[in-house]
Formats: C-alpha cells, structure tokens, sequence
C-alpha cells in the first residue's frame, strides 16, 4: 500500500498572541531543541512513510529553513520519496493564497495525483504527540473506508475548540459538527485524516464547484461525507495536545518535567528528530542551583533555574532566577534578574535586577483577554527589558522593544509594552 503525506503547516497560531507574530505556528520551538512540526515529521518517518509534503503559507520562512532538505528526518531522499513544500503560487489557472485546508490540497491536486499513491495520509503541523500511524493505515484498510479519522475524548469544556462526532458501535461516524459550543459528545478530531486518494480528489473538486463552501475539512468535507460516505472513527490511545493556546503551550513544557512526563522525549524506539545547531555542552558555574529543568546545549548557568524549559544558548547571570518558564534560544537573564511563569522568545535580554512575571494579580491582559489570562507573561522576541524593570502576570512585551519604549519601569499585571511607531 503506498501512501503520501501531508503535512498543513500554514496556520499563523494568533491564539499564541506574539509567539506567532513572525513564524508559522509548526515553527514555534517546544521543548527546549525542538519545533512543533518535529512531531509529525518524526511520526512519520517512525513509521516507515518516507513520502512527505509539507503545506505552508503563513511566513513560511523558518519552517522551510528548519526543514531544509529533510536530513534530520531521513527525508533527503531520491523521488517519489523525500520531503517537498508546497507553497501557495499564482498560476494561469485558479491558484491563489489557500482559503481553506480542502482548498489547499485542491490547489495541489496535480501533484497528488501525479504522485499515484493508493492512500493519502493528511497530518496537522501543529500538534504534540507520538503515533505509529501504520496501525491507523492498517484500521482503514480492514474497516473499508473512504476517509478514516482518528479520534480522542477532550474535556467537555473544550469541546468548541475540535470538531466533535458521534460514532455507531461499530465506530462509523454518525454525526460531525465542527467547533460547537457545547456538545452531549466529547468525542474530538484529531486533524488525522486517512483517504483513499482517487475518492479525496473526487470531492475536493466537488467542494471547489460549490460557491457557498469554505473550503475547510471541517466545516464542509467530513459533515458531506457523512451523510454519504462510509467514514469510520479510529480511536488513538496515547498524549496528544493541542498547544494552540499560550496555557496549553506553557504547561505542556512543563509536564516534560514529571518525575514520569506523559510524553517520553528519551525513548530511543521512537526518537523525536530535529534540526540541531553544533553548540557547546552546557556549563554550569560554581555557585548555580538547577533543579527539575530541561536545558539545551549551548546553555550556561551561573545562578538559579528551577522546574523551566531552556533552549539553546540561553545565559543565566550569577544571582539570577528562572522559576516556571520557557526560554527560548540566546536569551540572556542578567545578574540578579528574576524571571517568573513566563513565555520568553528568541534572543532576548532581560536587564540586570528586572523581574518580569511577578505578583499575585490574574487581571487578563487588557489588549488580548482571550489569550493572555492564566497568569503568563509573553515577552516577544528580540526584546530588551530594562533594569530595574518590575513587570507582573498576563503582561505582553512585544517584540524589539527596547528600555525607551517604557513610559515607567512598572509594568502592571495585564498590561502591554508596545513597540514606539516611528523608532528606527
């Protein structure tokens, strides 16, 4: 059975506030070396499927940067195998920025027929899991589906986030709604989707020919098929996250930290591979306090870091600490900075004495209330907070900020520091 893979990384990831801001949300980093699209990739290629393309749009820039020719992944291979992107274009005929994840694939169907594989497996970019999908591929063939879907129970407040279905007992999906706001069925896509591929393209140019269709799996593909296709459930087993929101991102750093983490990032039969940069080992210096914490390589440590996730290159000054955060590559903690429950981008300079994420107040961020509010500060990439700085929760720094951007040096709970207009 050949089957080719799709990857969709063009999402922007706005719920991720200004993490998203300058990369597609498959290239944001997690889990100190890693990038969330290292999961899918690595997914894939565990379980033998060397014929991948990744679909962008969003600054793609990064991401096609990190994925390169594949190498880390074993995908820097001879066609039909090997990773391809696959970028939006402006062609003779009706290609145009994606409007939709059907109208994606739609846009390349060229491509996928041209490929002639018997199954095509489509995959979100964003998304934090391990799966063999052989045992999926194996579900759909012996089921004799036209489209399989895998599937999880989420908790029944988060059921407007998913598309939700219920399933006969012979896991035949019955219904699909896609992001209700509430539901007797808790029952969530995964954005795990197995298709026969003559029959995919059949209804993608039936979808493209409706006017009145948003394009979208969601919305329109899966709920038509239902009422008229035999679409079956595969039920997953495992971790799987969503990290679609600043809580979810931060916290599920965090649980890699367990004394037993619900996702294994050292089991050697299914590594996680990624793109690593050739860095020094990390260094900790004589008078540092590390405990419960992921550090990359490039790391040096002079004061304290306690249950946090640091990427490559970060610096932590004697007298400094690191308490429940995620720090992302070459960000520098100065002398006797304290850096608390935050979410810091890349290259980043946290003045000497600061203390960024402090305080008991939990008032959401007044310029994002529906993404800044478990008390997380986000400092947005290339930022440099002043000395001295006092900065609460829920706090949003944008990105290139510098000490002149500061109106005071007390940053409340909630509040934004936003880049001058104007400044060069």
């Amino acid at each position: 059975m050949s089957v080719l893979t799709l990857i969709l990384a063009g999402g922007e990831g706005s719920r991720l506030s200004i993490l998203g801001e300058k990369r597609a949300k498959p290239a944001v980093p997690f889990g100190g070396k890693y990038r969330i699209i290292d999961f899918a990739l690595s997914n894939a290629v565990n379980s033998g499927l060397f014929r991948v393309a990744v679909l962008t749009q969003y600054r793609p820039h990064s991401l096609m940067q990190h994925i390169g020719r594949g190498e880390p992944w074993d995908l820097d291979r001879r066609a039909p195998e090997g990773v391809q992107i696959w970028q939006p274009y402006r062609g003779r005929s009706a290609q145009d920025w994606y409007r939709g994840t059907a109208d994606a694939l739609y846009q390349n169907r060229t491509f996928i027929a041209e490929d002639g594989s018997e199954i095509t497996l489509v995959l979100s970019g964003d998304h934090i899991y391990k799966q063999d999908y052989r045992d999926l591929l194996r579900y759909h063939r012996e089921t004799g589906a036209d489209l399989t879907v895998a599937v999880m129970h989420v908790r029944p407040d988060e059921v407007h986030r998913f598309g939700i279905m219920s399933v006969d007992a012979e896991q035949r999906i019955t219904s699909f709604t896609e992001k209700p706001k509430q539901s007797d069925s808790t029952l969530a896509s995964m954005g795990i989707y197995v298709f026969n591929t003559q029959f995919l393209l059949q209804r993608l140019e039936e979808d493209a020919a409706d006017p009145h269709s948003a394009h979208d799996f969601g919305k329109n593909i899966i709920p038509a098929m239902v009422a008229r296709d035999r679409v079956y459930a595969y039920p997953f087993v495992g971790y799987w996250v969503d990290v679609g929101t600043i809580d979810a991102y931060w916290s599920t750093n965090l649980e890699l930290l367990a004394e037993q983490p619900p996702l294994d990032l050292y089991d050697q039969r299914w590594i996680i591979h990624t793109r690593s940069e050739e860095r020094a080992p990390v260094r900790f210096g004589p008078r540092c306090q590390v405990e419960r914490s992921l550090l990359s390589n490039g790391c040096e440590i002079e004061g304290t870091v306690i249950n946090s996730v640091l990427s490559p290159g970060v610096r932590v000054e004697r007298g400094a600490v690191v308490r429940d955060a995620v720090i992302m590559n070459d960000t520098l903690i100065r002398a006797g900075a304290l850096v608390e429950r935050c979410v810091c981008d890349k290259e980043i300079v946290v003045g000497e004495g600061a203390q960024v994420g402090v305080g008991d107040d939990s008032v959401p961020n007044r310029l994002e209330p529906d993404r800044i509010y478990a008390g997380i500060t986000i400092v947005g990439k290339r930022a440099h907070i002043p000395a001295g700085a006092v900065i609460g929760r829920n706090c949003r720094i944008d990105s290139e900020t510098t000490p002149e951007d500061y109106a005071t040096l007390e940053v409340a709970s909630g509040e934004t520091v936003l880049r001058r207009q104007g400044r060069s």
